[in-house]
This record gives C-alpha cells, structure tokens and sequence, in this order.
C-alpha cells in the first residue's frame, strides 16, 4: 500500500487529521498480506493510533484516541480476546464516519495499547489438554479478530452519510 492509499482510506478522520497522521516507522517493511489489520500509535501524539483493516475487500482506516485514566482492574481486550495478556490493555474511542461523527457520536472499545493483536492471536500456545488441536484453535482465534474488526468497523458506519 501506498502512503496516499493509507491517507485516504480513513473513515473517521479529517482532511486535516489525514494529513497530521505520521505513517509507522517499519512502513516500507510491513508484510500487509500476513496481518489482520496493521496498527500503530502516532510518534508526536501518544494518543492517537491508527488502525488499517481490509473489510469486504475494501482498505478502511480508523482514527483512535485512547481515553485518559486507568482501568480498576486488568481489562482483556475486546479485539483478540487474549486471556494471558502479554500487554497493556487500553480503553480507545473512534468517531462514528459521517454526519454521525461530525456530530460528535463516537463507539468505543477497549483494546492492546499497542495494537498487538494480530500477533496474540497467531502465537503458538501449549496444548490445554491431550488431543487438543492448537492449529484450529489458532485459526479460530484468528477467524475471531477478523471478525472483531469487522463488526467494529459496522458499529462506526452505523449513522454515517
């Protein structure tokens, strides 16, 4: 993908946001076809982060702004669902695409602080049991977070132009 196909792919952002938003630093690296999505946090703005996902075969972004504060216990993220949290867990909103976004209406989501999910979801764990296939039960874990992505990216569309 190219910087200018990343730019124009966000659903929630501004011209001037497209325009601010600092590409990952690995950008010329990233192997797109092996990821579920790619997401990053901006260098010069802690709180934003970024999210490109392929959707019914299209490229869609999403803007995120991580809400201040803590959590009062270890949260799990409603993405990749990790139960061994290997990572920060952090609580995001993204405007709704449209009218609805403009308005202010956002849908929010607690997620890994530094998009990690893609990777939870392909490590290999240790059978759980005898007779326990970790090949499928990785698959699912993956088939999960597509479709994770899918239903947030629906959730945001909801009431858009």
């Amino acid at each position: 993908m190219t910087e200018k196909q990343i730019r124009s792919s966000f659903l929630n952002a501004s011209q001037r946001e497209r325009n601010n938003l600092n590409l990952p630093e690995n950008f010329e690296a990233l192997n797109w076809e092996d990821l579920d999505f790619v997401g990053w946090r901006d260098r010069k703005y802690q709180t934003l982060g970024y999210v490109i996902a392929w959707v019914d075969g299209a490229t869609r972004g999403i803007l995120f702004r991580e809400v201040e504060g803590k959590t009062r216990s270890r949260a799990q993220c409603s993405w990749c669902n990790d139960v061994t949290l290997p990572n920060d867990v952090a609580y995001f909103t993204a405007k709704r695409s449209g009218a609805s976004g403009r308005n202010g209406n956002t849908v929010a989501t607690l997620m890994c602080s530094r998009f990690e999910c893609p990777a939870n979801v392909r490590r290999h764990e240790p059978p759980a049991y005898v007779g326990f296939d970790a090949t499928a039960a990785r698959a699912e874990r993956m088939a999960g977070l597509q479709a994770q992505v899918r239903t947030f990216m629906d959730k945001m569309m909801l009431g858009s132009d």
